[in-house]
C-alpha cells in the first residue's frame, strides 16, 4: 500500500513542479497530494492500531495477574496457531 502512496505523491509533486508560481505549486502538492494521502494512510492503518492496542492491553492484563497465570497465557497464545513445521524433505 505504501508504494501506491509514494507513487501518488510523486505524481502530485510533478504536477506541483509544473505550476506557474511557487505558491500554486505548494498548494497543489499539499491539497492534492499530501493531505488526501495522509488521511488515506491514517484510515487504512486504523485496524492495525486497534490490534496493537488490544494486544498491549492483553499483555498488560497478563502481567498484572499472577506470574504463573501470565506464563500460562503466553503459552496458550501459541497453542492455537497452526503447526508450521516442514517435515517433508526438499
Amino acid at each position: 500500500m505504501y508504494i501506491v502512496a509514494i507513487g501518488w505523491l510523486y505524481v502530485t509533486l510533478m504536477m506541483a513542479v509544473t505550476e506557474k508560481n511557487i505558491v500554486a505549486g505548494v498548494m497543489t502538492f499539499v491539497f492534492y497530494g499530501l493531505a488526501p494521502c495522509s488521511v488515506l494512510l491514517w484510515l487504512m492503518g486504523a485496524p492495525g492500531r486497534g490490534r496493537a492496542k488490544r494486544k498491549a492491553a492483553k499483555f498488560n492484563a497478563a502481567q498484572n495477574s499472577s506470574p504463573s497465570a501470565a506464563a500460562e497465557n503466553l503459552m496458550n497464545q501459541h497453542t492455537h496457531e497452526a503447526d508450521r513445521a516442514d517435515t517433508k524433505p526438499d
